[in-house]
């Protein structure tokens, strides 16, 4: 059963803590967080301080998303702060600190994911298969909300869990970037186990519903 992880980048944070308590209450699995910093993409939204403040009023994990350069920096303090999940871009460092990074995040009792962005190939995540909990692919180019799904993307998801299957089979796929109630059954059938949805959660009319919709 697929689990779904709505992204507070399309809450109201004027009344966050209202939001994250209802993702709890819709029946949704995770609490996905879009970290970004202004340098690896074109975008700024929240940090540390807003993991530490969502962390004592959901239950749910929280699915820690780094669109941040040189992530390796401040790992510990994301783990420290709250998260559960923490993902890592693989075109954000150097290959030896990223596979320092997905040690640093065992290490410290999270659970750790790469993530890669529409143009970088399945092969990009060769090297740190063995390593991970979870791989990310991005079905937008990251940065924004609200963008169009790329269906394009789902013969790397596919890719990715022919390769997984052979090396590290309890590593989980996740598809972050225009999912919703239309695009969620392409990214099952492709082999993807964590949706995460955004605008579409967020402006849905019945999100409990919605929800229910993505994980039948």
């Amino acid at each position: 059963m697929s689990k779904i992880a709505p992204s507070i980048l399309a809450a109201d944070f004027a009344n966050l803590e209202r939001d994250v308590r209802d993702i709890e209450k819709n029946g949704a699995d995770w609490v996905h967080v879009d970290v970004m910093d202004g340098l690896f993409v074109p975008n700024i939204s929240i940090g540390i301080p807003v993991v530490k403040a969502i962390r004592p009023v959901t239950g749910l994990p929280l699915d820690v998303h780094l669109m941040i350069d040189r992530p390796i920096r401040y790992v510990e303090r994301f783990i420290q702060a709250g998260a559960d999940w923490l993902t890592v871009h693989v075109e954000a460092d150097q290959p030896q600190n990223t596979l320092e990074c997905l040690d640093k995040i065992h290490a410290l009792g999270g659970r750790a994911a790469i993530s890669l962005k529409p143009r970088t190939p399945a092969e990009a995540a060769i090297p740190y298969l063995e390593k991970c909990d979870m791989i990310q692919v991005m079905t937008v180019e990251p940065g924004f909300g609200g963008q169009k799904f790329m269906a394009d993307m789902m013969p790397k998801v596919k890719k990715l869990r022919k390769m997984l299957d052979e090396v590290n089979p309890a590593c989980i796929l996740e598809v972050d970037g225009g999912v919703d109630a239309g695009t969620c059954a392409i990214c099952k059938e492709s082999g993807a186990e964590v949706l995460v949805a955004g605008s579409a959660y967020f402006k849905a009319a019945d999100r409990a519903a919605f929800v229910k919709k993505l994980r039948e």
